[in-house]
């Protein structure tokens, strides 16, 4: 088996694997074009390459996968209604933009609900998660895993953040979710949906002076370039489910099916180690670069949690469905 990454500065993960598109497939094949709005060299992306290697060798080349990253053929919406309309055969999306058309998912964007990534794979691997990959189907998509964007944390660039109070009165870019947007207006800061992709030159004329990300995206994105002070707030574990367009996914064999199946499985647990090394060697990379990295003491993340209480209250009021309650009770499983 080949090996999954190699290590190298700044904080990237390569993975080794042959080209995503072999240019002239056989006339039997199939065309899987998968894509996703990340860097291409965060270890979602570097996963994806990985998938493709691996299908390939798996089918014996009856399907062909071509790799699509960095919004290369459309964000996160373009991306998800290309699977509807089998355009794009398959993709990893934050649960965030997922929410947009699966409102299930919206359960995710409640804040502070894993204190940890083991929290987060007892519930994504089991009957919660699921579920709502089940609800996908609705929307003519077929939801296969949880891969991992990681936690979000908090960046700006006018103070170091250590409590509470410190957050007020913060400009922090967000994704344009109810959910988030309410998480900082509880914590007095000023959110602002932004795209992606408009970001860095936001925090560089100063749109905004703080923004929200997975560690990884600091990096990988230079924000470290515009933002002095990191604090690992953790607020929002973001899963990102790797699915298949359903017209897809009913063209094809079913020993093809279970091909996808096997491999995506495969390279579900090998990104997620990934990402936790991205995340580690993004710490020490940050502070060479002369961020101020901030962790929050116990005390204040309870206080963090503490505020945001009225966002999982309104959540609670206006959904009527037990996911939260299902979730809430998976977690004290482990505990």
């Amino acid at each position: 088996m080949k090996p999954f990454y190699k290590l190298t500065i700044p904080a990237s993960i390569i993975f080794i694997c042959s080209a995503c598109s072999l240019g002239s497939a056989a006339e039997e094949s199939t065309i899987m074009r998968i894509g996703n709005a990340t860097p291409s060299d965060r270890s979602l992306s570097q996963a994806m390459f990985l998938f493709a290697d691996r299908l390939e060798e798996e089918t014996n080349g009856s399907i062909v996968v071509e790799v699509y990253t960095n919004s290369q053929i459309g964000g996160d919406r373009e991306l998800f209604e290309g699977m509807q309309l089998n355009t794009i055969q398959a993709a990893t999306i934050s649960t965030g933009p997922i929410a947009q058309f699966a409102d299930s998912f919206n359960v995710f964007e409640l804040p502070f609900l894993f204190t940890d990534e083991e929290e987060a794979y007892h519930v994504l691997d089991g009957d919660v998660g699921r579920g709502l990959l089940d609800e996908l189907e609705q929307q003519n998509v077929i939801g296969l895993n949880y891969w991992e964007n990681g936690f979000r944390m908090l960046s700006n660039d006018i103070r170091e953040v250590h409590s509470l109070e410190d957050i007020a009165g913060l400009d922090i870019r967000t994704l344009e979710n109810r959910w988030h947007l309410q998480l900082w207006r509880e914590l007095n800061g000023n959110p602002t949906p932004m795209n992606y992709g408009e970001l860095y030159i936001g925090l560089e004329q100063g749109t905004v002076n703080g923004q929200e990300n997975p560690i990884g995206n600091v990096v990988n994105s230079h924000f470290y370039e515009v933002q002095r002070y990191l604090t690992t707030t953790n607020h929002i574990y973001n899963a990102s489910p790797f699915m298949v367009s359903k017209p897809f996914w009913e063209s094809i064999t079913e020993e093809e099916r279970q091909a996808i199946i096997q491999v995506a499985n495969e390279v579900q647990i090998e990104q997620r180690k990934a990402n936790q090394q991205e995340a580690a060697n993004s710490v020490q990379f940050l502070e060479e670069q002369g961020m101020t990295i901030t962790h929050l003491e116990e005390e204040e993340i309870d206080r963090l949690r503490e505020a945001t209480e009225p966002v999982r209250d309104r959540y609670e009021y206006e959904y009527d469905n037990d996911w939260l309650e299902q979730i809430q009770q998976a977690v004290e499983e482990i505990e």
